[in-house]
């Protein structure tokens, strides 16, 4: 994506998860537009790597910091060193997550309890714990990166499903408490995106991914670009009067009908 519709002059951002994938292509966008950007992620290698390279490419200020941010002690860390740092924050994109499979028959309480904790948990307390800055910021958004699997569903990743179902409701809950102080909280609900570690998975087992797009309406996968650039427009000011929405990034609805269209 050559360009870069928003301004993000002036302002600093968290983007959790963003060592690799959509994380990684978000902080690059919103560096691209003007923000300074942390970065946080559980393994250091990748993330200062992910840092170096966002501030070569776009001139502006990225910082690695490690976070585990299913525990809340470690999501007001990374708070407080994102303000020591950098003075203010005005976005927060919670885009930690990852979804194990397991039928329900057969999960493990440890992988149910592991998925709600990365994919709602996280969100939770990161927002929760910048939430007075970004009410100081005058213009604070928070972004929370859901999946389709949380509108309608996937079997075999149950508790991950559940998970973003239920970010999607911390969402609503979210804007409508925090808008009156000038919070804005909204989602993306992505769903087939060739990141590389998706498409390296799609090789493993060798899933056909072209194959089953023939199902959108757009014929293919998505890419991490454009779900970024829903993020950037989400957190911007263009979307100034939307909060407690999810917006999908998935190819269009796959719907049957009766008739040759």
């Amino acid at each position: 994506m050559s360009a870069i519709p928003f301004d993000f002059s002036g302002s600093v951002a968290i983007v959790t998860g963003g060592s690799s994938g959509i994380g990684e292509i978000t902080a690059l966008m919103l560096a691209k537009a003007g923000a300074d950007v942390v970065i946080a992620g559980r393994k250091e290698a990748p993330l200062e790597t992910a840092a170096e390279n966002i501030s070569a490419a776009s001139g502006r200020r990225c910082i690695a910091i490690p976070a585990d941010v299913r525990e809340q002690d470690q999501a007001q860390q990374l708070v407080e060193r994102t303000v020591e740092q950098c003075g203010r924050i005005d976005v927060v994109i919670n885009n930690a997550g990852k979804g194990y499979h397991a039928p329900l028959r057969t999960m493990s309480a440890e992988v149910w309890q592991n998925d709600i904790a990365l994919n709602l948990n996280a969100a939770f307390y990161c927002a929760q714990a910048a939430l007075p800055h970004l009410i100081a910021s005058g213009r604070g958004a928070v972004v929370n990166i859901s999946s389709l699997a949380g509108i309608n569903g996937t079997m075999g990743v149950g508790a991950y499903s559940s998970a973003k179902a239920g970010l999607q409701m911390l969402t609503r809950v979210a804007a409508a408490e925090w808008g009156p102080r000038g919070v804005r909280v909204n989602c993306v609900a992505p769903g087939m995106i060739a990141t590389e570690k998706a498409q390296a998975g799609w090789a493993k087992v060798g899933f056909d991914a072209q194959g089953a797009c023939e199902a959108f309406p757009l014929r293919r996968p998505g890419r991490p670009e454009e779900v970024a650039a829903a993020v950037l427009f989400l957190a911007s000011e263009a979307a100034s009067y939307i909060t407690g929405e999810t917006l999908t990034v998935a190819g269009g609805p796959q719907l049957k009908g009766m008739i040759d269209v």
